[in-house]
Protein backbone atom coordinates (compact mmCIF):
# COMPACT_ATOMS: atom_id res chain seq x y z
CA UNK A 1 0.00 0.00 0.00
CA UNK A 2 1.08 3.58 -0.61
CA UNK A 3 1.46 6.03 2.25
CA UNK A 4 2.36 9.60 2.96
CA UNK A 5 6.01 10.52 3.36
CA UNK A 6 8.58 12.89 1.92
CA UNK A 7 8.50 13.33 -1.83
CA UNK A 8 11.08 11.60 -3.97
CA UNK A 9 14.02 13.92 -4.75
CA UNK A 10 15.31 14.90 -8.17
CA UNK A 11 17.75 12.24 -9.48
CA UNK A 12 21.40 13.19 -9.93
CA UNK A 13 22.46 10.66 -12.55
CA UNK A 14 21.73 7.21 -14.03
CA UNK A 15 21.86 5.28 -10.74
CA UNK A 16 19.50 7.50 -8.77
CA UNK A 17 17.34 7.94 -11.89
CA UNK A 18 16.97 4.17 -12.19
CA UNK A 19 16.14 3.66 -8.51
CA UNK A 20 13.70 6.58 -8.64
CA UNK A 21 11.98 5.12 -11.70
CA UNK A 22 11.72 1.70 -10.07
CA UNK A 23 10.21 3.14 -6.93
CA UNK A 24 7.66 5.00 -9.05
CA UNK A 25 6.91 1.87 -11.07
CA UNK A 26 7.99 3.72 -14.20
CA UNK A 27 11.25 2.18 -15.38
CA UNK A 28 14.10 -0.28 -14.92
CA UNK A 29 16.67 -0.52 -12.16
CA UNK A 30 20.31 0.41 -12.85
CA UNK A 31 22.51 -2.32 -14.31
CA UNK A 32 25.46 -3.59 -12.31
CA UNK A 33 27.91 -2.13 -14.84
CA UNK A 34 26.38 1.28 -14.18
CA UNK A 35 27.00 0.78 -10.47
CA UNK A 36 30.63 -0.12 -11.20
CA UNK A 37 31.17 3.05 -13.24
CA UNK A 38 29.68 5.55 -10.80
CA UNK A 39 31.82 7.73 -8.55
CA UNK A 40 31.62 6.02 -5.17
CA UNK A 41 31.39 9.21 -3.10
CA UNK A 42 29.49 11.10 -5.77
CA UNK A 43 25.97 12.44 -5.52
CA UNK A 44 24.43 9.96 -7.97
CA UNK A 45 25.56 6.77 -6.22
CA UNK A 46 25.00 8.20 -2.76
CA UNK A 47 21.49 9.43 -3.59
CA UNK A 48 20.61 6.03 -5.06
CA UNK A 49 21.77 4.39 -1.84
CA UNK A 50 19.92 6.94 0.29
CA UNK A 51 16.69 6.16 -1.60
CA UNK A 52 17.16 2.46 -0.84
CA UNK A 53 17.88 3.07 2.83
CA UNK A 54 15.06 5.53 3.39
CA UNK A 55 12.59 2.76 2.64
CA UNK A 56 13.60 1.33 6.05
CA UNK A 57 12.71 4.62 7.78
CA UNK A 58 9.67 6.59 6.60
CA UNK A 59 9.67 5.74 2.91
CA UNK A 60 8.44 8.15 0.24
CA UNK A 61 5.06 9.51 -0.79
CA UNK A 62 3.47 7.37 -3.47
CA UNK A 63 5.92 4.48 -3.05
CA UNK A 64 4.38 1.17 -1.94
CA UNK A 65 5.69 -0.01 1.43
CA UNK A 66 6.41 -3.40 -0.15
CA UNK A 67 9.30 -1.86 -2.09
CA UNK A 68 11.32 -2.01 1.14
CA UNK A 69 11.98 -5.73 0.56
CA UNK A 70 11.85 -5.85 -3.24
CA UNK A 71 14.45 -8.52 -4.16
CA UNK A 72 15.55 -6.84 -7.39
CA UNK A 73 16.09 -3.52 -5.60
CA UNK A 74 17.98 -5.29 -2.80
CA UNK A 75 20.35 -6.86 -5.36
CA UNK A 76 21.19 -3.43 -6.76
CA UNK A 77 21.54 -2.03 -3.25
CA UNK A 78 23.94 -4.82 -2.33
CA UNK A 79 26.17 -3.94 -5.30
CA UNK A 80 26.16 -0.25 -4.32
CA UNK A 81 26.87 -1.12 -0.70
CA UNK A 82 29.79 -3.34 -1.69
CA UNK A 83 31.40 -0.47 -3.58
CA UNK A 84 30.77 1.98 -0.75
CA UNK A 85 32.04 -0.28 2.02
CA UNK A 86 35.09 -1.34 0.02
CA UNK A 87 35.98 2.31 -0.61
CA UNK A 88 35.59 3.19 3.07
CA UNK A 89 37.80 0.28 4.14
CA UNK A 90 40.45 1.29 1.63
CA UNK A 91 40.34 5.05 2.21
CA UNK A 92 39.52 5.39 5.91
CA UNK A 93 41.21 2.53 7.75
CA UNK A 94 44.07 3.86 9.86
CA UNK A 95 44.12 2.04 13.19
CA UNK A 96 44.12 -1.64 14.08
CA UNK A 97 43.33 -1.15 17.77
CA UNK A 98 40.43 0.56 19.50
CA UNK A 99 42.51 2.44 22.08
CA UNK A 100 44.72 3.92 19.38
CA UNK A 101 41.69 4.97 17.36
CA UNK A 102 40.03 6.53 20.41
CA UNK A 103 43.15 8.37 21.55
CA UNK A 104 42.93 11.03 18.86
CA UNK A 105 39.30 11.77 19.72
CA UNK A 106 40.01 12.45 23.37
CA UNK A 107 42.35 15.40 22.75
CA UNK A 108 40.97 18.74 21.61
CA UNK A 109 43.47 20.51 19.29
CA UNK A 110 44.57 23.92 20.56
CA UNK A 111 44.11 25.53 17.15
CA UNK A 112 41.04 23.76 15.77
CA UNK A 113 40.02 24.57 12.21
CA UNK A 114 36.81 22.59 11.71
CA UNK A 115 33.29 23.66 10.83
CA UNK A 116 32.23 24.32 14.43
CA UNK A 117 35.29 26.56 14.92
CA UNK A 118 34.49 28.46 11.72
CA UNK A 119 30.84 28.98 12.58
CA UNK A 120 31.69 30.07 16.12
CA UNK A 121 34.38 32.55 15.08
CA UNK A 122 33.31 33.97 11.73
CA UNK A 123 30.30 32.17 10.32
CA UNK A 124 27.33 34.14 9.01
CA UNK A 125 23.68 33.31 9.45
CA UNK A 126 23.30 32.03 5.87
CA UNK A 127 26.07 29.53 6.55
CA UNK A 128 24.41 28.41 9.77
CA UNK A 129 21.20 27.85 7.79
CA UNK A 130 23.03 25.80 5.17
CA UNK A 131 24.66 23.70 7.86
CA UNK A 132 21.31 23.05 9.55
CA UNK A 133 19.61 22.18 6.26
CA UNK A 134 22.23 19.57 5.42
CA UNK A 135 22.39 18.12 8.92
CA UNK A 136 18.58 17.83 8.96
CA UNK A 137 18.88 14.64 6.92
CA UNK A 138 20.20 13.02 10.08
CA UNK A 139 18.97 15.17 12.95
CA UNK A 140 15.29 14.85 12.02
CA UNK A 141 15.77 11.12 12.63
CA UNK A 142 18.48 11.50 15.24
CA UNK A 143 19.48 8.22 16.92
CA UNK A 144 17.26 6.14 14.61
CA UNK A 145 20.10 4.69 12.48
CA UNK A 146 21.84 3.55 15.66
CA UNK A 147 18.77 1.75 16.92
CA UNK A 148 19.31 -1.01 14.35
CA UNK A 149 22.24 -2.27 16.42
CA UNK A 150 20.23 -2.92 19.59
CA UNK A 151 19.01 -6.42 18.63
CA UNK A 152 22.62 -7.30 17.71
CA UNK A 153 23.99 -6.50 21.18
CA UNK A 154 23.51 -8.24 24.51
CA UNK A 155 24.33 -7.81 28.16
CA UNK A 156 26.19 -4.70 29.30
CA UNK A 157 26.61 -3.29 25.78
CA UNK A 158 22.89 -3.60 25.02
CA UNK A 159 21.79 -2.03 28.31
CA UNK A 160 24.17 0.90 27.93
CA UNK A 161 23.31 1.51 24.29
CA UNK A 162 19.59 1.43 25.11
CA UNK A 163 20.13 3.93 27.93
CA UNK A 164 21.86 6.41 25.62
CA UNK A 165 19.22 5.96 22.92
CA UNK A 166 16.49 6.54 25.54
CA UNK A 167 18.02 9.93 26.27
CA UNK A 168 18.25 10.75 22.55
CA UNK A 169 14.53 10.02 22.24
CA UNK A 170 13.62 12.38 25.05
CA UNK A 171 13.65 9.98 28.04
CA UNK A 172 9.90 9.48 27.71
CA UNK A 173 9.07 13.13 26.94
CA UNK A 174 8.00 13.90 23.39
CA UNK A 175 9.03 17.55 23.67
CA UNK A 176 12.61 16.51 24.50
CA UNK A 177 13.12 14.10 21.61
CA UNK A 178 16.29 15.40 19.97
CA UNK A 179 14.71 15.31 16.50
CA UNK A 180 11.98 17.64 17.82
CA UNK A 181 14.58 19.92 19.39
CA UNK A 182 16.31 20.13 16.02
CA UNK A 183 13.00 21.01 14.38
CA UNK A 184 12.85 23.92 16.83
CA UNK A 185 16.33 24.99 15.72
CA UNK A 186 15.19 24.88 12.11
CA UNK A 187 12.12 26.95 12.91
CA UNK A 188 14.33 29.62 14.50
CA UNK A 189 16.37 29.66 11.29
CA UNK A 190 13.33 29.99 9.03
CA UNK A 191 13.78 26.50 7.60
CA UNK A 192 11.05 24.03 6.68
CA UNK A 193 10.93 21.25 9.28
CA UNK A 194 9.28 18.71 6.98
CA UNK A 195 11.13 15.41 7.18
CA UNK A 196 13.33 14.95 4.09
CA UNK A 197 12.69 18.48 2.85
CA UNK A 198 16.36 19.23 2.14
CA UNK A 199 17.35 16.01 0.41
CA UNK A 200 17.52 17.85 -2.90
CA UNK A 201 19.75 20.53 -1.36
CA UNK A 202 22.19 18.26 0.45
CA UNK A 203 25.71 17.85 -0.87
CA UNK A 204 27.09 14.43 -1.78
CA UNK A 205 29.29 14.62 1.32
CA UNK A 206 26.22 15.03 3.54
CA UNK A 207 24.61 12.00 1.90
CA UNK A 208 27.75 9.96 2.54
CA UNK A 209 27.61 10.79 6.24
CA UNK A 210 24.00 9.64 6.68
CA UNK A 211 24.37 6.62 4.41
CA UNK A 212 27.32 5.34 6.40
CA UNK A 213 25.18 5.25 9.56
CA UNK A 214 22.50 3.23 7.79
CA UNK A 215 25.06 0.92 6.19
CA UNK A 216 26.59 0.09 9.56
CA UNK A 217 23.25 -0.13 11.34
CA UNK A 218 21.43 -2.36 8.86
CA UNK A 219 24.09 -5.09 8.73
CA UNK A 220 24.66 -7.35 11.70
CA UNK A 221 28.15 -8.06 10.41
CA UNK A 222 28.97 -4.36 10.83
CA UNK A 223 27.73 -4.01 14.43
CA UNK A 224 31.26 -3.31 15.61
CA UNK A 225 31.66 -0.52 13.06
CA UNK A 226 28.33 0.98 14.16
CA UNK A 227 29.50 1.01 17.79
CA UNK A 228 32.75 2.68 16.70
CA UNK A 229 30.80 5.28 14.75
CA UNK A 230 28.46 5.94 17.66
CA UNK A 231 31.38 6.32 20.06
CA UNK A 232 33.00 8.87 17.75
CA UNK A 233 29.82 10.92 17.54
CA UNK A 234 29.31 10.94 21.31
CA UNK A 235 32.95 11.66 22.19
CA UNK A 236 33.27 14.59 19.79
CA UNK A 237 29.76 15.96 20.26
CA UNK A 238 30.11 17.83 23.54
CA UNK A 239 33.00 20.19 22.62
CA UNK A 240 31.66 20.63 19.10
CA UNK A 241 28.18 21.41 20.42
CA UNK A 242 29.62 24.00 22.80
CA UNK A 243 31.17 25.82 19.86
CA UNK A 244 27.98 25.55 17.81
CA UNK A 245 25.92 26.90 20.72
CA UNK A 246 28.24 29.91 20.77
CA UNK A 247 27.79 30.24 17.00
CA UNK A 248 24.01 30.27 17.42
CA UNK A 249 24.27 33.03 20.03
CA UNK A 250 26.73 35.10 18.02
CA UNK A 251 24.67 34.96 14.81
CA UNK A 252 21.35 35.52 16.58
CA UNK A 253 19.94 32.20 15.37
CA UNK A 254 17.36 32.06 18.16
CA UNK A 255 16.69 30.44 21.55
CA UNK A 256 15.64 27.03 20.23
CA UNK A 257 18.77 26.90 18.08
CA UNK A 258 20.90 27.67 21.12
CA UNK A 259 19.02 25.15 23.24
CA UNK A 260 19.58 22.27 20.80
CA UNK A 261 23.35 22.53 21.12
CA UNK A 262 23.34 23.45 24.81
CA UNK A 263 21.40 20.24 25.44
CA UNK A 264 24.05 18.22 23.61
CA UNK A 265 26.91 19.75 25.59
CA UNK A 266 25.62 18.25 28.82
CA UNK A 267 23.98 15.07 27.55
CA UNK A 268 26.83 13.92 25.35
CA UNK A 269 29.48 14.55 27.99
CA UNK A 270 27.72 11.85 30.03
CA UNK A 271 27.08 9.64 27.01
CA UNK A 272 30.78 9.68 26.13
CA UNK A 273 31.67 7.84 29.31
CA UNK A 274 28.83 5.34 28.96
CA UNK A 275 29.69 4.55 25.36
CA UNK A 276 33.41 4.16 25.95
CA UNK A 277 33.22 2.05 29.09
CA UNK A 278 29.98 0.12 28.73
CA UNK A 279 28.99 -0.02 25.07
CA UNK A 280 32.47 -0.57 23.63
CA UNK A 281 33.73 -2.28 26.77
CA UNK A 282 30.71 -4.56 26.98
CA UNK A 283 30.81 -5.42 23.28
CA UNK A 284 34.50 -6.34 23.29
CA UNK A 285 34.22 -8.21 26.57
CA UNK A 286 31.88 -10.65 24.87
CA UNK A 287 33.16 -10.38 21.29
CA UNK A 288 36.83 -9.32 21.34
CA UNK A 289 37.22 -10.26 17.67
CA UNK A 290 35.17 -7.16 16.79
CA UNK A 291 37.91 -4.75 17.92
CA UNK A 292 39.19 -4.09 14.37
CA UNK A 293 35.63 -3.33 13.26
CA UNK A 294 35.16 -0.85 16.11
CA UNK A 295 38.42 0.85 15.11
CA UNK A 296 37.26 0.92 11.49
CA UNK A 297 33.98 2.56 12.52
CA UNK A 298 35.91 5.29 14.34
CA UNK A 299 38.27 5.88 11.42
CA UNK A 300 35.48 5.86 8.84
CA UNK A 301 33.47 8.42 10.81
CA UNK A 302 36.44 10.76 11.04
CA UNK A 303 37.16 10.32 7.33
CA UNK A 304 33.58 11.04 6.27
CA UNK A 305 33.16 14.01 8.60
CA UNK A 306 36.46 15.52 7.47
CA UNK A 307 35.30 15.29 3.85
CA UNK A 308 32.01 16.96 4.72
CA UNK A 309 33.77 19.69 6.69
CA UNK A 310 36.27 20.31 3.90
CA UNK A 311 33.41 20.73 1.42
CA UNK A 312 31.65 23.27 3.62
CA UNK A 313 34.74 25.29 4.43
CA UNK A 314 36.06 25.33 0.86
CA UNK A 315 32.76 26.70 -0.42
CA UNK A 316 32.15 29.13 2.42
CA UNK A 317 35.64 30.62 2.29
CA UNK A 318 35.05 31.22 -1.41
CA UNK A 319 31.76 32.97 -0.50
CA UNK A 320 29.66 30.38 -2.33
CA UNK A 321 26.93 28.02 -1.25
CA UNK A 322 27.83 24.51 -0.06
CA UNK A 323 24.47 23.15 -1.19
CA UNK A 324 23.75 20.99 -4.23
CA UNK A 325 20.59 23.02 -4.84
CA UNK A 326 19.77 26.43 -3.33
CA UNK A 327 17.39 26.93 -0.44
CA UNK A 328 14.06 28.16 -1.74
CA UNK A 329 11.45 30.20 0.08
CA UNK A 330 10.53 28.29 3.21
CA UNK A 331 7.19 27.52 4.78
CA UNK A 332 7.95 26.40 8.31
CA UNK A 333 5.91 23.68 9.92
CA UNK A 334 6.57 20.59 12.00
CA UNK A 335 5.56 17.15 10.77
Amino acid sequence: MEHDGPRLPTPRGPLSRGVDAWLRGAGRLPRLEEVARAEVYGGDLQLALYLCYELHYRGFAGVPAEREWDPDLLRVRAAVEHRFLSALRADASVHDGVEEALAGLLVEPVDGTGVSHFLRDEGELWQVREYAAQRSLYHLKEADPHAWVLPRLYGRAKAAMAAVEFDEWGAGRADRVHACLFAGLMTDLGLDTTYGRYLDAASAEALVSVNMMSLFGLHRALRGALVGHFATVEITSSPGSRRLAEAMRRTGAGPAAEHFYDEHVEADAVHEQVVRHDVIGGLLEGEPHLAPDVAFGIDATEFVEERFGARLLTDWRASRSSLYAPLTREVTHIS
